[in-house]
């Protein structure tokens, strides 16, 4: 699978929010964001336009895309799982990626964003129910336990990510031990406790025509 290896703060100014891509640093002045609301692009001769209904929902999508890392064929796979399970599909599809494993790793604060987060699964550093799982698509479940892998160098990683994020606020859903270093699912997140404004209506839209 590829990555995107781009301008993350482009990203934000394209969707015209920031979407907190790069953890504390896009809190900072240095965050381009902050610095330019411009989308990216030579701007001398944009001219302000109309913005289709299309387009609208297109950046809806890419923007949820962008938040959680994931590609067109990743995310065509959760949207398709979204609209089997009952209940509402748009719903169903932001609790299917807040249960990816590199998501509640960040949402524990064992990480400062979700790339970080990321690599760490990537790299080996984290287990689940007690076994090293290097997938950060793996959708937790309830009952399931996320933590540091028995060695220095993992716990060191994620003890000093979990100093610097003890502002953030946790979800009800996962039971953390910063301690212990231990994430435990308790129950399954529900769309309430998603922690940014998305419309997922329009994207449901988008990939329904």
């Amino acid at each position: 699978m590829g990555r995107y290896t781009g301008r993350k703060c482009a990203i934000c100014r394209r969707a015209g929010e920031p979407l907190y891509l790069r953890g504390p640093r896009c809190e900072t002045p240095k965050c381009a964001f902050r610095r330019r609301h411009t989308p990216p692009g030579p701007q001398r001769f944009k001219r302000r336009k109309r913005t289709s209904e299309y387009a609208i929902r297109l950046r809806e999508k890419q923007k949820l895309k962008a938040i959680y890392g994931v590609f067109e064929r990743q995310f065509r796979n959760y949207f398709a799982e979204a609209e089997r399970l009952p209940g509402n599909t748009g719903e169903n599809l932001l609790i299917l990626l807040e249960r990816r494993l590199d998501n509640v790793v960040w949402r524990a604060g064992f990480a400062l964003s979700r790339a970080q987060a990321r690599q760490l699964v990537r790299h080996g550093h984290i287990t689940v129910n007690g076994k090293k799982l290097d997938i950060p698509s793996y959708l937790v479940k309830k009952g399931d336990v996320i933590r540091s892998k028995e060695r220095e160098k993992s716990k060191n990683l994620l003890r000093d990510f979990a100093a610097a994020t003890t502002s953030r606020s946790l979800p009800s859903w996962l039971q953390v031990d910063r301690e212990r270093l231990e994430a435990r699912v308790v129950n399954m997140p529900t769309r309430d406790e998603v922690p940014f404004e998305i419309k997922e209506q329009l994207i449901v839209e988008f990939c329904s025509r």
